[in-house]
């Protein structure tokens, strides 16, 4: 090996590092000064340019919880739409994909593509036909089930596809020999595939579930106050004449909650599941 060789190599292996950490420094700069700025009285969020030295406080999370219009319901709603829409999604997106990858039915790739075509409408051209059914047909409006209904449908595509490549890394030949020995279509999916798979199962449901907690389109457009989620709580804290800047900081944070714990919990399978059948 020549000497600029070496020297390109060593300058690679210090410089990669380098710049990795200021990329994630600066896609971190904004969650911090959110969550500083959720820690400071209103008064000193609302200074330009912003007091770092003002004294904390927690009287923001503490007044999202007591006020007249309090954030409890509204994250509960989240909980219930998201964990249900999630679940449901999995229980119809593995044997669709079991079916599409293990035992490929006549003309798959066009089902796949009718799954990936689903995807291709854009968000806005759906609201106004969802909300004239939702309103005038179904007549199920501020309702937390038609938000569980439109979560699944709106995920369950792209975890068909993704749960496909996972169940597609499956060996053949331990499905054929539980085959041979009697086992039943049931019992291989939950028995065999399932907890080989399971890291792609990790990945999918947690990309389902951040999908789903995070959408505020279709749910500040169906909902009010009953079934009122997490994301269109924290926007009606913009108003047109004020900004309440410092309790939106604490709803945008406690928001985030959840799906950065969920992503610390699950990251090691998350990594695995996405990465799968990246290395033969």
């Amino acid at each position: 090996m020549s000497t600029n060789t070496w020297n390109r190599q060593r300058v690679a292996k210090i410089a990669i590092p380098i710049a990795a950490w200021l990329v994630g420094i600066i896609f971190v700069i904004p969650i911090l000064y959110m969550v500083l700025t959720s820690l400071h009285a209103p008064h000193d969020a609302q200074t330009y340019p912003p007091s770092w030295g003002a004294p904390l406080t927690l009287d923001n999370y503490s007044g999202l919880f007591t006020s007249a219009n309090p954030i409890t319901p509204a994250l509960i709603n989240s909980v219930i739409t998201s964990v249900i829409s999630t679940l449901l999604v999995l229980a119809l997106a593995i044997p669709a994909a079991y079916a599409l990858a293990i035992r490929p039915v006549k003309r798959w790739s066009d089902a796949m593509f009718f799954f990936l075509s689903t995807k291709m409408l854009p968000m806005v051209a759906g609201i106004l036909p969802i909300y004239l059914f939702t309103t005038q047909v179904i007549k199920m409006p501020d309702n937390v089930i038609v938000l569980i209904l439109l979560y699944t449908a709106m995920n369950l595509p792209i975890a068909v596809w993704m749960m496909r490549s996972f169940l597609a890394e499956v060996p053949p030949a331990i499905i054929e020999a539980a085959s041979i020995d009697g086992a039943s279509t049931m019992r291989i999916l939950t028995r065999i595939v399932a907890p080989i798979s399971m890291p792609g199962v990790a990945a999918t449901s947690l990309i389902c579930f951040i999908f789903a907690w995070n959408e505020q389109l279709y749910a500040k457009v169906l909902t009010s106050v009953a079934a009122q989620t997490g994301p269109v709580f924290v926007n009606t804290l913009i108003q047109t004449e004020h900004a309440y800047l410092a309790e939106l900081a604490a709803g945008a944070t406690l928001i985030s909650l959840p799906v950065l714990i969920a992503g610390f919990a699950a990251q090691d399978k998350l990594v695995q599941g996405l990465s799968l059948g990246a290395v033969k």
